[in-house]
């Protein structure tokens, strides 16, 4: 096949190399059921085939688990003889690395059959397949995520623990939270110019920075995108712009969802609306606070639904980790206005960018899954016509709603184990992602559960070695 089915041309790739010839290489990157970049490091040479051929890829390399084994559950290893499958260039993502010596560039890639089919079990192509089916009901998502993480120090502390990286601007190290504060920020300024110019040359508009609540913590807000696929490649890229920027300075940065025990984890937070075919925000109200019908069957859906897909919001075992009271993580289906004590906020703001702001997912989720499946709840709730039930006021930690029932909605699993039972048998789940991505996706977490299961913790030793 000499055709692109991804929509990709030569001449993107003839007119990048012509405007930049210092860059040597490039980084090819898929992305994987857990958001792992897959793939390889390419010469400048090779470029124009890969925009004329793709780039043959094992199937396998999407049935891999968080260590890179081979999960034979996912049918895609041997029940295929790990035959080699066409990956293609996604138009538009073909940008410099910033800070590469030599100069590299990198190109996001899609995985398709060798006759041009999809291959249903790439994360990116289930995000598509909801956005179409949006598009066929006449609404367009927009959306943003946030990007919460630590910065560590590569070094564990005296007692074996993650520890906060010291400012790269003059060695200073806070072991406080931080929270807001803009002089603690002065410390890491140079990395965080480093990850502005990264991702200024890859078209991603990273905006606000903030302190976090928790040491070593810190957020960066990306800009709102009309188009909920640029929104999601925008969070995969980020996610590798600091990464990189971060091992330049010396720095770990970390996206576990709760890498210190006694503060908050790290959210992913999607930031998502609706817009008509005239570009029209079909959740804004005529009046603030009169809710529309269109956002509250959204929220309906998205609470109905959340109990089944939480595997795809929490989807490691210490993801469970970060869900606790108090902790800025919902640890109920519950909705409000204005409330960082819920599931699905309403913020504050101009009623004309109105939109919900869905708060379970870690940052150790894959942003196209967390996407496929919001847009499958709100089109679900949306299509039974679901009332979201109370809003909850005040705090969302206390009281009935801290049971997580929450006015009706099923509720939230209670760990990891059982949120991978709920996802198995979710037939919600499996038309959200597909039934196969929903196939290899679950397959993949029973065995890194597996995997987690059979490993004696250190914590088993301090508790029981020399007591029972």
């Amino acid at each position: 096949m000499t055709h692109s089915p991804s929509g990709s041309t030569l001449a993107e790739a003839e007119a990048f190399l012509a405007a930049h010839p210092e860059i040597e290489a490039f980084d090819i990157v898929l992305t994987d059921a857990n958001g792992i970049g897959r793939g390889k490091i390419i010469r400048r040479h090779e470029l124009p085939g890969l925009y004329t051929g793709g780039r043959h890829l094992p199937v396998s390399i999407l049935g891999l688990d968080i260590c890179g084994e081979d999960v034979h559950e996912t049918g895609l290893i041997w029940d295929q003889g790990d035959g080699d499958l066409r990956a293609w260039p996604i138009p538009g993502t073909l940008k410099p690395l910033h800070g590469t010596s030599p100069a590299r560039g990198e190109v996001l890639m899609s995985m398709y059959h060798l006759d041009g089919a999809i291959m249903t079990s790439d994360p990116r192509h289930a995000l598509q397949r909801q956005v179409d089916a949006m598009a066929a009901e006449g609404l367009h998502p927009a959306g943003a995520f946030e990007l919460e993480f630590f910065l560590l120090d590569p070094k564990l502390d005296d007692h074996g623990r993650a520890q906060p990286a010291a400012a790269v601007l003059d060695g200073r190290r806070s072991l406080k939270t931080e929270v807001y504060s803009v002089d603690h920020l002065h410390g890491m300024e140079p990395l965080f110019s480093a990850i502005y110019a990264a991702a200024q040359a890859a078209d991603i508009r990273a905006e606000t920075v903030i302190s976090e609540y928790a040491p070593g913590q810190y957020e960066l807000t990306l800009h709102y995108r009309t188009d909920v696929m640029q929104a999601a490649d925008d969070l995969i890229r980020l996610k590798r712009i600091v990464r990189l920027q971060a091992r330049r300075f010396g720095v770990t940065a970390c996206f576990m969802a709760k890498p210190i025990e006694d503060y908050a984890g790290s959210g992913m937070h999607f930031h998502v609306s609706m817009l008509d075919e005239a570009g029209r925000n079909v959740f804004a109200e005529a009046q603030e606070g009169q809710w529309t019908d269109t956002i509250l069957h959204a929220l309906g859906g998205l609470r109905q639904t959340m109990g089944e897909a939480m595997l795809v919001f929490a989807p490691h075992a210490n993801s469970w980790r970060r869900f606790a009271n108090q902790s800025y993580a919902p640890v109920s289906p519950s909705w409000g206005v204005n409330n960082r004590s819920v599931a699905l906020r309403i913020p504050a703001g101009d009623l004309r960018a109105r939109r919900i702001e869905h708060r379970p997912s870690g940052v150790d989720a894959n942003p196209y899954l967390v996407a496929a499946t919001v847009l499958a709840g709100i089109r679900h709730g949306l299509a039974h016509r679901i009332d979201p039930g109370p809003e909850t006021t005040g705090n969302g930690y206390a009281g009935e709603d801290a049971g997580g029932q929450s006015g009706g909605a099923p509720a939230m699993p209670g760990d990891w184990r059982e949120a991978i039972r709920a996802a198995q048998g979710s037939a919600f789940l499996k038309e959200a992602l597909g039934e196969d991505m929903h196939r290899t996706f679950c397959a993949i977490k029973a065995a890194e559960y597996a995997r987690v299961a059979r490993t004696i913790a250190d914590v088993d030793y301090d508790l029981y070695l020399h007591t029972v």
